[in-house]
């Protein structure tokens, strides 16, 4: 009976194999699709070049599963806190670690 059970359990595997290879991204679009959802809307609120960050006041973080609100960042590069200043519009990309590891002017 236990050796039916594993026969079963390894077809149905087998049978949803080619769904899942028919639907299986490869790595080429996915990573386009995610940089686009870890991408945001927001307003520089204050940069603290002294401190290395920036306080973005931005819409919802879809990467990291947060609505809108205020709140400080670290910036990758000390060289984004010269792009920017209080009142700018941008679009920013911040990683788990609550870092901004790209930005740029919104249009």
């Amino acid at each position: 009976m236990k050796t039916l059970h594993t026969i079963l359990i390894a077809a149905a595997c087998l049978a949803g194999a080619p769904a899942m290879a028919q639907h299986a991204d490869h790595g080429h679009g996915e990573k386009a699709a995610s940089a686009a959802s870890d991408t945001a809307d927001g307003e520089i609120r204050k940069v603290d070049k002294a401190s290395g960050k920036l306080t973005i006041k931005h819409g919802e973080l879809k990467n990291l599963g947060m609505g809108a609100m205020t709140m400080v960042f670290r910036v990758k590069e000390p060289a984004m806190l010269e792009k920017v200043k209080a009142g700018d519009k941008v679009r920013f990309t911040v990683d788990s670690t609550m870092t901004v590891t790209a930005i740029e002017a919104a249009k």
